[in-house]
């Protein structure tokens, strides 16, 4: 039976009701950064649910004795203050994390990119057939280098993150240090020199477009992601493989909700028989950006 039993002011009832209210706020996202991705018809809702949790908590809290709202609060404000010195789950992430599911389930959507890649898979096998080689030749994920250089910077961010997406964010993280970091380099002629990703990492991280695709595909192969490279009319990309609808759909959430500027409004993909891939492009600022073209003309598959 509840032990509160007293009768309180008007004043203290909207003081406990704001204080549960703003409590549920900010403990419903926090829970969720441990709950797994829930996916529905497309309705990501594992934030929902775990509003529904948070809510069950404060009434509880409430019907044993409503004044325990006050501690409640000033003990989940701390957390997070706590968590601001040590770059964990903050505010920021509370307010991130509500933006995200908003953007997700309304105004983000996946546009599939119809090209040669998704009409016709066959046609771009064995089309330049040299180039392809020169590149597959250089990627290598098995090189100590390159597997230290990636696991380090697969650590870099996200880490918040990681009892929710798992393994996406160290992926996530990996490509937003590559992408922040790599700087454009011209070949002296073009597609004649293909840079090893050791080479890469030790150059400080400079190359034309094929050598960044070698790079991002070693690295994070090296830390157990499947990817391809994609070669265009002028250009060249690397890209991740997402696996099924489901999967996609938990990668677009973690996009939106890791790289929240600019507001994400499509994600770009391709999709053939069920398998999803999106790009990681050095020309853009987060996972799933624009192609410069979709002039396929050859698929290096690793």
């Amino acid at each position: 039976m509840a032990i509160d039993e007293s009768k309180y002011t008007v004043a203290q009832n909207i003081l406990f009701n704001t204080l549960s209210l703003l409590t549920l706020l900010l403990l419903a996202p926090y829970i969720n950064s441990f709950t797994p991705p829930i996916v529905a018809n497309g309705w990501h809702i594992d934030l929902l649910l775990a509003v529904v949790a948070g809510f069950i908590v404060v009434y509880l809290l409430r019907w044993v004795f409503r004044p325990l709202i006050i501690p409640i609060f000033l003990l989940v404000c701390s957390v997070m203050v706590i968590n601001k010195v040590t770059d964990r789950y903050t505010f920021y992430n509370v307010l991130n994390d509500y933006k995200g599911m908003v953007q997700g389930n309304l105004n983000t959507k996946g546009s599939k990119q119809l090209d040669i890649l998704s009409l016709y898979p066959r046609r771009v096998e064995s089309y330049r057939d040299k180039t392809v080689r020169g590149m597959r030749e250089k990627i290598n994920f098995q090189d100590s280098v390159v597997r230290n250089f990636s696991v380090k910077h697969s650590l870099d961010y996200y880490d918040e993150y990681f009892y929710k997406y798992g393994k996406i964010t160290r992926f996530l993280s990996l490509f937003r240090y590559i992408n922040g970091q790599f700087k454009y380099v011209l070949d002296s002629r073009r597609d004649e020199y293909f840079a090893t990703a050791q080479e890469t990492i030790q150059n400080g991280l400079g190359g034309d477009c094929d050598d960044h695709s070698i790079l991002m595909t070693s690295c994070l192969q090296s830390i157990g992601a499947r990817c391809r490279i994609v070669l265009v009319k002028g250009h060249a990309y690397p890209e991740l493989y997402c696996g099924d609808k489901q999967e996609f759909e938990i990668m677009k959430q973690a996009i939106i909700t890791l790289f929240p500027k600019p507001a994400v409004k499509e994600i770009y993909y391709h999709e053939l028989k069920g398998e999803y891939w999106i790009n990681l492009d050095y020309t853009a600022r987060r996972p799933g950006g624009p192609c410069m073209n979709d002039k396929v003309y050859a698929l290096i598959e690793l």
